[in-house]
């Protein structure tokens, strides 16, 4: 029955070609990438993905204790797809002090989390010290709190404001505490498309040498691509290509996290959101062409839970973790929770056949306490988390 099945999803829709190199671990060309884009066969897609997904993780599905904090939404940009930002005076602009920064943080703590994930717009008035004193403030909680944060246009424009190269830029953070880059901001490296929704933000080269100094000071970081707005599938690819090269040059980056554009509150609220359909096969696909990088994410507060447990059978090996409150896509009209249990994870995990792993911000496997159930609380019992006043 699995040999005529096999038959079916492979010859029927002639991907002999692509099969073998993908039992063989030979690397796939753009052209395998467009063909593969052009298959309506779903199951196909999941039977060829998860050849890989497999042979890198065997049946291990991975999860983290994590909290995000996006310290504002006060941004000097306009990016047309963006929901979050807002100038500095506009109706819900929003800044969090470090006391607030650090309360949130302390709170985590409490539940277990081992990551705190921070990101935010591109502040005015802010100086370089206030983001090196926010980061101290973190590490003084616990040195072993893992600190990813910041996008590479974040990166770019904390030297613009610090009047300092980029990589001293990165060394004065490294040295206050931070420990991991964010991968956002990648969105299509296109620059016809970063003209159309992006335009005055940073270039695919200045995304990628603010990586790149990361990865030669022996730093790690994810990276991401934006899909379902204005871009091509020809340009997808493009993306995945020049995303796989950077991997191959540096090695640096933990996984890739394809993201769904979401419309609501911006201005490119006239396209349509992904599909089910689209969302799935923008997983399996950079699973089958990245062939350098040993994780996809399937980040569950773009996809709801129940797409990403599906994905897990579509070469996803990630579902990211609790997160505990986020307000990006939220803004952009993603309505599943900001928030989700460690238990709540491992049943979507056991449920879709999967082996549940806690990790760490970069793949080393976490034994979780005995009886734990919530996000890291032994007694399933979240303490109680402080008012949030941010303004």
């Amino acid at each position: 029955m699995l040999t005529r099945l096999k038959r079916r999803l492979i010859e029927g829709n002639r991907l002999s070609d692509i099969h073998e190199k993908v039992e063989n671990a030979v690397r796939l060309s753009d052209e395998d990438a467009l063909r593969l884009y052009e298959l309506r066969d779903l199951n196909a897609l999941a039977f060829l993905a998860n050849i890989v997904r497999a042979r890198k993780n065997g049946d291990k599905a991975f999860y983290i204790l994590n909290r995000h904090i996006n310290y504002s939404n006060i941004c000097i940009l306009s990016c047309q797809f963006c929901s979050f930002a807002c100038r500095k005076k506009g109706d819900g602009a929003y800044e969090f002090t470090i006391e607030e920064i650090v309360g949130k943080a302390s709170h985590a703590l409490r539940l277990g989390i081992t990551e705190i994930h921070i990101v935010g717009g591109l502040h005015p008035t802010l100086k370089f010290e206030h983001y090196e004193q926010m980061l101290r403030a973190l590490k003084n909680l616990n040195p072993l709190l893992h600190i990813k944060a910041f996008t590479a246009i974040e990166i770019l424009h904390l030297a613009w404001i610090g009047r300092l190269k980029v990589g001293e830029t990165l060394e004065r953070l490294r040295a206050a505490g931070l420990d991991s880059l964010t991968g956002g901001g990648a969105e299509i490296f296109s620059p016809r498309v970063r003209t159309l929704v992006c335009r005055g933000k940073e270039t695919a080269e200045e995304w990628l040498d603010v990586h790149r100094l990361w990865h030669r000071m022996g730093g790690r970081s994810t990276c991401t691509m934006l899909y379902g707005h204005v871009e091509t599938i020809a340009e997808r690819v493009d993306h995945l290509r020049m995303l796989r090269a950077f991997q191959d040059e540096t090695g640096g980056f933990t996984a890739f996290v394809p993201l769904p554009f979401h419309p609501s509150n911006n201005r490119l609220s006239h396209i349509p959101e992904p599909t089910g359909f689209e969302n799935l096969r923008n997983l399996a696909i950079p699973r089958l062409y990245l062939d350098n990088f040993d994780h996809i994410k399937c980040y569950w507060v773009n996809h709801g839970l129940k797409l990403a447990q599906v994905s897990l059978g579509y070469g996803v090996d990630d579902l990211d973790g609790t997160v505990l409150e986020e307000r990006i896509y939220h803004t952009a009209g993603a309505k599943t929770p900001q928030e989700q249990t460690a238990a709540d994870l491992v049943r979507a995990i056991r449920e879709a056949g999967r082996i549940p792993v806690q990790r760490d911000s970069l793949y080393r496997e976490i034994q979780p306490p005995h009886g734990w159930i919530a996000a890291g609380c032994p007694d399933g019992q979240p303490a109680e988390e402080e008012t949030e006043t941010g303004g």
